[in-house]
Order: structure tokens, then C-alpha cells, then sequence
């Protein structure tokens, strides 16, 4: 009980007068201004401090400005304050999350204890937190748990106590200087790989001895925060290498290993192997297998995250490579429909346009857009950099069909230089010989007056190239939201059609 008493008195002789919290369970129709501000913020987030004033204060005077940003310190204060008690408890949020979450907030309770000279409930608390922490591979977390575990030691001429809290801080030290490293090594690739196509490039040289040094770090430190860094590093390698058929192996290893369960269950997340999975398998064209995986996966993946959207683009692109372009629209609508749509990323968004008018361009009536938007859409001016690849390439020949389609010869030359100068500036590598492959065959459309038969004839061995190509390694890969092969075949399509459409038109 003694714990318990130690404990009511701290709380009861320091407690705050006033609690910095909003009482959300108490609620009533007379709310205080912070709640009020609550409510506008959180049912529309685009509020400037001009709307706000004059919502609540029906005026937008130099006082009533005055006031609102009070009431916005006011309410921030007391936000950060219900940070302390957010429920971390959703299986679909990390799975570290939540235990490392524990031991930070177990740490924080046991350093005000420490503060206020409590030492009966503190020593519990401590063991707990390094149980945790050891379990959860925190290893930060333990070593700041036994800090204190030798400093109430020391308090009590416990020597004993003191030798082994200081033992293991020795061995968990040099424990956190590998994983120091590891994820020092991790941090700096992640920059190089977020940076440009040409950073990538160079990183791309370096991440063999990179991956070497952690396999040596783990080989003597066997721990999650060195396998973590080293899974993904090998996942990086690989997909900048295009080797993605090793990229599903890798994968595969790491569930085999969790099932067997040889990874720390409180760390290692599937999600993340799920998500690299399917992609690996989209790249790998191994889309049936992926279509099969992608549906069960999508399901670990929370509606509001960005993961979930990011998963959902690679089903798609899955789908859309497939030809089922009936389950494209399918997923294009879950999208369209999910409330969490608006805070995904501008770069984001702008893919998934251009997703949704590729679709529109094979399959309309599956797209749901109109057919101006479409033409507003294509008719966009790719930001051409030479140090910039993804979708420049896709947006350029989705141009190029739609204004063979339209049959406006005029644009549809001034696209096809577009693509010659495109082609020089940014195509010369090896690894974008399939774009330069796809822009060669658009070419021969117009240098064969549109003639299909001409153009299948004059092809076939451009597209013999092409399938015998493999696409590059991401560090180099130009995004085909169609494949090329099936492209050039709507090509064709479209060219038969136009040549139909010219033997009706003297009938009319």
C-alpha cells in the first residue's frame, strides 16, 4: 500500500488546478471557445484565421485577429496534451508502435518518480520497462531503464544491484553502436535513393559493400534494428538492380522466418514484405500470382494510411498490365470513394489522374471521367528535367494517341518532336531501350501516313526488341502504367479504326 500512498501524494500536492485537456465525454451544447475552434478545425481543415474570426467573432477587426491566434495557443496547448492518452492499441497502426509507445510512456511516469524522490513504486516500475524494452529490442529505451535502476542502487549501497544494471548497460551499449551504425548506413542510402535518378545511380555502386557491413553487424549482433535496416537495404538493391524475381525471395524468406517465428513479433511488420511483394511481382510480370496475392494483402493496410494508396496503385498498375481493366475501374472507384483521398500527396494525386486516363483511353466507360477532362488531362505539359524519370514518358505518349485518335495532325507532329527531343535528351542510357523502343513505333505511325498494315509490317521487329526486353531496375525505370506490347496494339486498334472511319466518311 505504502506505493500507492507515495503515489497520492505526489499527484494530489502537484496536480494542476486546471486540466490543459478538452472534456470530450462531458460535452454539451455550451462549449468553451477552444471547443468551439475544435469543431470548425475539424470539419473544415482549410480555415484561415480570417473565416475563423469571423465564424466565431463576426468580425474580422484587428482585435477579433488578436483573439483567434490566443485561442489557437490555447487549443494547441491542450492537443499536445491529449497526446499523452492516444490509443495505440489498433493492430492495423505498426506493430511496434504500440509497445514501443509503453515503454516511453512507463519511462516518462518512472522519471517524474525519480524526480519527486519516489523510491518504493519506482523500482517496479523500472523492472517492467526493461522487461518490455529487452522483449521489444528498445534497446535506447533499456539502457535508459538501467540508468536509473544503478543510480536508486547507488541511493541504497546495493552493490551488487550496481554491478549487474552496470553489466548490462555495458553489453546493451556496445548493442546500440552497431544499431547506430546500421541505421546511420540505412539513413544515409534512403537519402541518396530519394535525391535524383543520377544519386541513385552512384548508390547503386556502393550498396554492395553497404549491405556487406551489415551483414557483419549482424552477424555478430543479432538484433531487429540491424535486420531491419538490412532487409530493406537488400529489398533497395535488388529493385535498383531489376532483379525482382530475387526480390520475391527475399520477401518469401522474410514471412518463412516470422511464421517460424525467428523474427521479433513485436518489430517485424508484414505488411511491409506484403506491400514489396506484390510490386515485386508486378515488375517481375508475374500478374496473375500478384493478382492473387493483392486482394487478401490490401486488407492489412488501413484506408487512411498512405500505404494503403500506394498498395492500391501497385493492385491496379497489377490489373491494368493483366488487361482486366474491369477490376481497374473496380479498384479506381475504391479510391476515388475512400473519405482519406484528400490528404494523400500532390505527386500522388497527379499519378493517379494519369492512372485513371490511361484507363479511360483503353476503357472509357470504366474510367468515369469526362471526356474534356480527359483532353484537359493529356494536353498538360510534362515538367521535362534531366535529372527526372517516372511517368515524363507515360504522359508523353498518352499525348501522342490521343491526338491520333483526334486525328489533329498538327498536334500529333508537334507531340511526335516532343518525343524525339525527349528521347535525346533523357533516353540514351541502355536501361530506357524499351521507351525508346515504344517512341520508335509511335514514330513509324506517322512516317507510314498511318497506314496499319504498313506499320504492323515495319514493326514487328521493333516489337520483336521490345518483348525480348526486359524493363530496367527502379533506379532507372520509366512507369509503364500499360505494358509497351499491349500499347502498340492499341496503336493498331486505333489506326484500324481511323482507316475505317476514312473509308465510311465519302459514304456520308
Amino acid at each position: 500500500m505504502n506505493e500507492l500512498v507515495n503515489l497520492a501524494k505526489i499527484v494530489t500536492n502537484r496536480r494542476l488546478s486546471t486540466l490543459p485537456l478538452i472534456p470530450f465525454a462531458s460535452r454539451t451544447d455550451s462549449k468553451t471557445r477552444e471547443e468551439e475552434l475544435l469543431d470548425l478545425l475539424t470539419s473544415n481543415s482549410s480555415l484561415s484565421n480570417l473565416q475563423v474570426a469571423k465564424r466565431m467573432y463576426s468580425s474580422s477587426s484587428t482585435q477579433s485577429m488578436a483573439a483567434v491566434r490566443k485561442l489557437k495557443q490555447r487549443l494547441q496547448y491542450k492537443l499536445l496534451s491529449h497526446l499523452f492518452f492516444l490509443d495505440h492499441s489498433d493492430p492495423r497502426h505498426p506493430a511496434f508502435r504500440r509497445y514501443e509507445q509503453q515503454c516511453l510512456d512507463m519511462l516518462f511516469q518512472a522519471t517524474v518518480l525519480w524526480r519527486e524522490s519516489e523510491r518504493v513504486l519506482l523500482p517496479q516500475m523500472l523492472r517492467k520497462v526493461l522487461r518490455l524494452a529487452l522483449e521489444g529490442e528498445f534497446t535506447p529505451q533499456a539502457i535508459a531503464a538501467l540508468e536509473m535502476m544503478r543510480s536508486i542502487s547507488v541511493e541504497v549501497n546495493d552493490y551488487s544491484a550496481y554491478r549487474t544494471a552496470t553489466k548490462q548497460m555495458t553489453k546493451l551499449s556496445e548493442t546500440l553502436r552497431a544499431e547506430q551504425e546500421a541505421q546511420s548506413l540505412f539513413w544515409e542510402a534512403k537519402m541518396n535513393l530519394a535525391r535524383s535518378v543520377s544519386s541513385r545511380r552512384r548508390l547503386l555502386q556502393v550498396l554492395p559493400s553497404i549491405i556487406q557491413r551489415l551483414e557483419e553487424l549482424y552477424s555478430k549482433v543479432k538484433t531487429f534494428n540491424i535486420y531491419d535496416p538490412l532487409l530493406k537495404l537488400q529489398l533497395i538493391q535488388q529493385e535498383l538492380d531489376g532483379n525482382f524475381e530475387e526480390l520475391i525471395r527475399i520477401t518469401s524468406e522474410a514471412e518463412r522466418l516470422f511464421a517460424q517465428g525467428k523474427l521479433n513479433a513485436k518489430r517485424f511488420d508484414s505488411r511491409f514484405t506484403k506491400f514489396y511483394s506484390v510490386y515485386a511481382h508486378l515488375r517481375a510480370r508475374r500478374l496473375k500470382g500478384g493478382l492473387a496475392l493483392a486482394e487478401g494483402y490490401l486488407a492489412a493496410f488501413h484506408r487512411s494510411s498512405n500505404n494503403w494508396f500506394a498498395f492500391l496503385e501497385n493492385y491496379y498498375l497489377l490489373a491494368m498490365h493483366d488487361g482486366d481493366y474491369l477490376l481497374a475501374g473496380e479498384l479506381l472507384k475504391r479510391q476515388q470513394q475512400n473519405p482519406f483521398v484528400t490528404k494523400i500527396s500532390q505527386p500522388a494525386q497527379q499519378r493517379w489522374e494519369l492512372l485513371r486516363a490511361y484507363l479511360f483511353f483503353v476503357r472509357p466507360e470504366e474510367a468515369g471521367l469526362r471526356p474534356l477532362h480527359f483532353a484537359q488531362l493529356v494536353q498538360r505539359i510534362p515538367d521535362h528535367s534531366r535529372d527526372k524519370q517516372g511517368y515524363n514518358v507515360a504522359i508523353l505518349i498518352l499525348q501522342f494517341l490521343h491526338f491520333l485518335r483526334q486525328g489533329d495532325i498538327e498536334a500529333l507532329l508537334a507531340r511526335l518532336e516532343g518525343l524525339r527531343k525527349y528521347e535525346s535528351a533523357h533516353l540514351r542510357d541502355a536501361a530506357t531501350l524499351r521507351s525508346r523502343l515504344m517512341f520508335r513505333l509511335l514514330q513509324l505511325t506517322v512516317k507510314e501516313n498511318f497506314d496499319v498494315k504498313a506499320c504492323e509490317k515495319k514493326g514487328q521487329v521493333l516489337l520483336a526488341r521490345l518483348q525480348d526486353t526486359p524493363p530496367p531496375g527502379e533506379a532507372f525505370a520509366e512507369i509503364e502504367i500499360i505494358p509497351y506490347e499491349n500499347l502498340w496494339q492499341q496503336t493498331l486498334m486505333l489506326l484500324r479504326q481511323m482507316a475505317e472511319q476514312s473509308q465510311q466518311a465519302p459514304a456520308r
